[in-house]
């Protein structure tokens, strides 16, 4: 639509899976140059959403706005004692060395836990490649200086280059 000056994301998300997010993040670089993108953090994005929103043209905190978490996580709870303590003693019955690997049933063999971090550091691999294409700085500088899973603060992620400035989503929206 020419009517529209500029495509404003309003954000305020603690994050999510990993299942589409660089896809949404692909997306937002694909419209680069059509009009300007500008993602609002307001007052919080983190993880996936800063992967995807990394993408957009500038990025703008509120005063009081959070935004990082550049990092991957996944979780195995082994139930098995509590299971044990309650009296249960559940067998997974399986077809595939692999299939049922990180089941709460059993403790988490060394080649799953192996396999599982192999996926962690993939999925991390893209977070980081993705927001240094989006930001227009290296994996390094992302590695280094975007907090390694940290999040900061407005002034301190404008002065780390996580965003572009500090500025109330009324305030972005009537620069344009």
């Amino acid at each position: 639509n020419p009517q529209v000056k500029a495509v404003i994301i309003d954000v305020d998300s603690p994050g999510g899976s990993v299942y589409g997010t660089d896809e949404l993040a692909q997306e937002i670089y694909s419209m680069r140059g059509s009009k300007p993108i500008i993602a609002v953090a307001n007052s919080g994005m983190f993880s996936a959403a800063y992967y995807a929103m990394s993408q957009a043209d500038e990025i703008v905190v509120t005063p009081g706005g959070e935004l990082g978490s550049i990092g991957v996580y996944m979780v195995h709870v082994d139930a098995s004692a509590a299971y044990e303590q309650e009296g249960y003693k559940p067998t997974v019955i399986r077809a595939g060395k692999y299939k049922a690997e990180g089941n709460p049933y059993e403790p988490l063999g060394d080649d799953a836990q192996a396999e599982f971090q192999a996926q962690v550091d993939r999925y991390y691999d893209m977070f980081l490649k993705a927001v240094a294409r989006g930001r227009g700085v290296t994996v390094d500088k992302v590695r280094s200086q975007y907090g390694e899973g940290r999040i900061f603060g407005a002034k301190d992620a404008v002065s780390r280059g996580m965003a572009d400035r500090v500025a109330t989503l009324d305030q972005t929206i009537q620069r344009f």
